[in-house]
């Protein structure tokens, strides 16, 4: 059984993007099944540190996209938003070139909050970073964000 309240739609994931800082950084959803949510990034001058490896922070930039991205998908967005509470990663090993991919997949999906499990790997499929994202999920008020 499937975990998303409506059925992602990539393209309209991806237009989600436009004029954010993933579409800075180049990043794409790939990928989705009934428990998971797959995006990509370049590993290239956008997002690399200064000594030429995949920088930390741009993995949990990935890494926060697609796990707010599922929890968006998975409530009921007249009744709520989600915000990002925690994230962590655990950087594995270094990559230089190619494409980075995060796959995301639910540890806890509850009312008030969701916790995600997200795994970073290169081209060879080798992890490169496993994250945990907690998201908030809000109640809608006068001052609630509202996304496109």
């Amino acid at each position: 059984m499937a975990i998303w309240q409506r059925q992602p739609e990539l393209a309209q994931l991806n237009d989600n993007l436009r004029n954010t800082i993933g579409e800075v950084l180049d990043i794409r959803f790939e990928q989705v099944d009934d428990d998971s949510l797959a995006a990509s990034m370049p590993v290239d001058s956008r997002t690399h540190q200064p000594y030429g490896l995949l920088h930390g922070g741009a993995s949990v930039v990935l890494a926060e996209t697609v796990g707010s991205t599922a929890s968006y998908l998975c409530i009921d967005t007249a009744r709520y938003y989600c915000v990002g509470l925690e994230v962590n990663a655990n950087h594995l090993r270094g990559l230089r070139s190619g494409r980075v991919t995060a796959v995301c997949r639910p540890v806890h999906l509850g009312r008030s909050t969701h916790v995600w499990d997200i795994r970073l790997c290169g081209e060879d499929g080798k992890p490169s970073c496993i994250s945990r994202l907690t998201v908030a999920i809000v109640p809608l008020g006068e001052n609630a964000p509202r996304r496109p």
